[in-house]
């Protein structure tokens, strides 16, 4: 049901009420109501960081990421949807957001984006000079995504160069450099966020092909589950060539064999290509994300073996 804001613009209304309802509009706008998001930007952040560490990383930079990934997630889904206030009102899954009814400005959302993004900022100064320049190509990422699907159908790839900056960011907090391991890693979530927001993509496809809005999803066409096949296929490669170059022991492996399961559960979720399978399918992916992070996490505690 559309969301009624007659209360609120009403001038008997009294101003405690208003202000909770405005917090409330900043809360949907944040997406503060749906953490699987939050969750697909925090898992590879933390495989980084307790690959880089070797182990539970130092407890104020395993704030500072877990805060800073809450954040410029919220960021990216305020300027997300003030970049498409033109799309937004005409697409039945996005029609209700806060911006496309006009209940959030556009300069309350410029400004909410700067507020988040400064304190996202704040806590990365307190890490070494290497984290803090990595941050600024972040903040160029997330500011600049939004804008893709205007231009390429290939914006959820740059999502995964947006959502998996965190790696590189990790690897230098812990070690003051990011080794070659840090950008295998990397290049294998790209692969994983292109592959899971296509899923994300499938379900706007008609409406995005109407609004002249691009996609892998509308790039892919008939052949997207063969597509999004590939990319899964990449990713889980690009983790296996993490296991081994990292000397990862079985519960790393196991926990691959556990995720090579769950992608293809999702297979199953989208097979018919209907809307609600797809976003099934897109939300499931939270789960592959925590069995990689138990998988590295396990391993890294387990003892090395005993040589000869």
């Amino acid at each position: 049901m559309p969301v009624s804001y007659e209360r609120f613009e009403s001038p008997v209304n009294s101003p405690p009420s208003a202000f909770r309802r405005r917090l409330s509009l900043y809360w949907q706008l944040v997406r503060g109501d749906r953490p699987v998001g939050w969750l697909l930007l925090l898992w590879p952040t933390w495989w980084g960081l307790w690959l880089g560490a070797g182990g539970v990383p130092p407890a104020w930079t395993l704030l500072v990421f877990t805060a800073g990934v809450w954040l410029t997630r919220s960021a990216g889904c305020v300027i997300n949807d003030y970049a498409d206030r033109w799309l937004d009102p005409q697409v039945a899954r996005t029609r209700d957001r806060p911006l496309a009814t006009g209940a959030v400005s556009g300069r309350e959302a410029l400004l909410l984006f700067a507020a988040l993004m400064l304190v996202a900022f704040a806590l990365v100064l307190t890490l070494n000079s290497l984290t803090v320049w990595l941050s600024v190509v972040g903040v160029f990422l997330a500011a600049s995504y939004p804008y893709l699907k205007r231009y390429t159908y290939l914006p959820q790839a740059y999502l995964g160069l947006a959502f998996g900056w965190g790696i590189p960011m990790a690897f230098a907090a812990v070690q003051g450099t990011v080794p070659p391991l840090a950008w295998v890693l990397y290049v294998a979530n790209i692969f994983w966020a292109t592959a899971y927001d296509t899923w994300y993509a499938m379900v706007d496809r008609d409406d995005d092909i109407r609004m002249g809005a691009k996609s892998t999803a509308i790039l892919f066409g008939d052949l997207d589950l063969v597509a999004v096949g590939v990319l899964y296929a990449l990713f889980l490669g690009g983790l296996a060539l993490v296991g081994r170059q990292a000397g990862l022991g079985l519960p790393y492996w196991t926990a691959l064999g556990l995720a090579v399961l769950l992608v293809a559960y999702e297979f199953v979720l989208a097979r018919r290509r209907d809307g609600d399978g797809c976003f099934r399918a897109f939300r499931h992916n939270h789960w592959i994300g925590a069995v990689v992070f138990a998988g590295i996490a396990l391993a890294l505690e387990m003892p090395a073996p005993l040589a000869g």
